[in-house]
């Protein structure tokens, strides 16, 4: 029997043509996430800040105590809806919206369920060019294209599929599969039992997310400099030649200052009549040239099917 083709990656929308939403929705998750960093409980190396996809779009998950509660992107219906634990429930619509407008409606929605909207009030973006604007005076961002949204989530939601099965390749420490607000992509990280000892003149949130060795992997929907949705991988710290790895067609080692990230377009995966496997043959590949380089024992992490029982046989099928 032939092997069943996967239909992951059958929508894309390109980057020039949904960069307005895309630059009011980064900034929409933003505040939110900024809500998140504050009132969730500290996790090693920043986990407990992204967002998690759902069926419709990305969750906070629960945090808070006082009351315990949730934000959650709609998509699909494109919708923000605040709830707690108590039942008390808020949402408004997505559409139409600057960020401005947005930050009120979040800050009205939170006061509504019992929730201190506090830590958002004078939040500003982090790492974008209006950084030292606040969310509540941006008029600018107001552009929301509910089409362009849905098909950017399923894009977003077929990159957590193949990275969870990524993950289930490796027995060793793996963040979860997250949706990272202040980048605006998706990734999951493989670590090794090394420290990395950074000099004290490196900031802290560096220091905590690379405090070990790692090799991490992502999907995101392009930036100025890679104007086309994209899978990516970079080891940290960066092994001597590692650029020098061979990586599949159509994919390339982009120089970032002093370091390199493979790169692997969208469409290019799409081209290949099964972009599943030609992400998940892109990802190991960017794994065996970071990890064979930076000395990992590979034969001890790997794993079949987010198996590490011995005794277990591996599915049909499995690599």
């Amino acid at each position: 029997m032939a092997a069943e083709v996967s239909d992951l990656f059958g929508d894309s929308v390109a980057y020039r043509d949904w960069e307005p939403t895309k630059e009011t929705l980064h900034r929409f998750v933003q505040v939110v996430g900024k809500l998140r960093l504050a009132l969730s409980a500290r996790r090693n190396h920043w986990w407990n800040v992204p967002f998690h996809l759902t069926a419709s779009g990305i969750t906070t998950r629960p945090m808070g105590t006082h009351p315990t509660f949730t934000v959650d992107f709609d998509y699909i219906d494109h919708r923000l809806h605040v709830g707690t634990t108590g039942g008390a429930r808020s949402s408004f619509s997505l559409v139409g919206r600057s960020v401005a407008d947005f930050h009120a409606a979040l800050v009205q929605s939170l006061s509504d369920v019992g929730v201190d909207p506090a830590p958002i009030l004078d939040a500003t973006p982090f790492d974008l060019p209006d950084r030292a604007r606040r969310f509540a005076d941006d008029h600018e961002h107001a552009a929301y294209d509910p089409a362009a949204a849905t098909t950017a989530f399923r894009m977003l939601s077929d990159a957590n599929l193949v990275l969870e099965e990524f993950c289930g390749r490796f027995s060793g420490k793996t963040s979860p599969v997250h949706h990272f607000w202040h980048t605006f992509d998706i990734a999951a990280t493989r670590f090794s039992d090394v420290a990395v000892d950074h000099t004290p003149a490196v900031d802290g949130v560096t220091r905590e997310a690379y405090s070990r060795e790692v090799i991490s992997f992502g999907f995101w929907f392009g930036d100025q400099s890679v104007p086309e949705p994209a899978f990516y991988s970079y080891t940290s710290p960066e092994p001597d030649r590692l650029a020098q790895a061979p990586l599949p067609v159509g994919a390339a080692w982009l120089e970032r200052g002093s370091s390199h990230l493979a790169v692997y377009p969208l469409a290019v995966a799409q081209a290949s009549g099964d972009p599943r496997v030609a992400v998940l043959d892109f990802f190991e590949a960017a794994y065996r040239a970071g990890a064979e380089r930076a000395g990992w024992d590979i034969d001890r992490y790997a794993c079949v099917d987010g198996a590490t029982d011995p005794l277990r046989a591996p599915t049909a099928g499995a690599k």
